[in-house]
């Protein structure tokens, strides 16, 4: 992959050697809040490609809600945030790059009775457990109306949880339906253990990219960091 990365690498380089030119790199972590359709999706190969450039920079990756990690980035605690785009109210003091558009999916374990020939999926959406985005999330708004538009209103059996650790052992001991973001199952998808059911979830289509504040005056290492997401989104999208 390195080797066709082409001129945003020979960027990189360059970056990497006024870093080394300065004599000193800060060993305060640049510290990224990843929400977990990028924490799978993106940010392992980001952060391979970051490695690769001997910047000596540290990193520190935490997640959790779009909303926790928006109020620890105002507040200084983070330096980035990359995910979905949150709510315009919500933005205030921020800047939003878009790297990617991605969409909610209705996924199940492979075998599941919704992948019947047939399967009539919201009429018999109550006999299972749905795993759903909580109430605080980017996404909930998008899978509410999703369930509105389909003439439902809420699952009859309802797990809020933005725990994709959780989200994939339930899934894989039980019949439940997850409702989640593309990205976070990306990889289970692609090898076969987890299937995505046959609905039209095109309106909850949405951008992921890279939130930061205004006063934002990135360091050479950051910058450098932010050409390696750019590059891994342009990779797995």
């Amino acid at each position: 992959f390195l080797g066709h990365a082409g001129t945003a690498i020979t960027a990189l380089k360059r970056g990497v050697d006024s870093v080394r030119q300065d004599g000193a790199i800060n060993r305060h972590p640049i510290r990224i809040g990843a929400l977990p359709t990028v924490s799978a999706r993106v940010m392992p190969l980001a952060m391979s490609l970051f490695l690769s450039e001997n910047t000596g920079a540290a990193i520190k990756i935490v997640t959790g809600e779009n909303a926790v990690l928006l109020e620890q980035l105002r507040v200084g605690a983070l330096d980035l945030v990359v995910g979905r785009l949150a709510a315009p109210e919500n933005m205030t003091g921020f800047f939003f790059e878009h790297l990617y558009s991605e969409q909610v999916l209705f996924v199940v374990r492979d075998g599941h009775p919704l992948l019947e020939p047939g399967a009539d999926i919201f009429a018999r959406l109550d006999e299972f457990p749905v795993l759903m985005p909580t109430r605080e999330s980017v996404i909930r708004p998008f899978v509410d109306r999703l369930f509105i538009t389909n003439g439902m209103t809420a699952p009859k059996t309802e797990i809020e949880t933005v725990s994709d650790s959780f989200g994939r052992s339930f899934m894989r001991q039980s019949n439940a339906v997850w409702i989640i973001s593309a990205g976070v199952v990306a990889n289970e998808i692609a090898s076969g253990a987890f299937v995505a059911l046959p609905v039209d979830t095109e309106e909850t289509k949405g951008p992921v990219g890279l939130t930061m504040r205004t006063d934002t005056a990135p360091s050479p290492a950051f910058s450098i960091l932010l050409q390696t997401i750019r590059e891994a989104a342009r990779h797995s999208a």
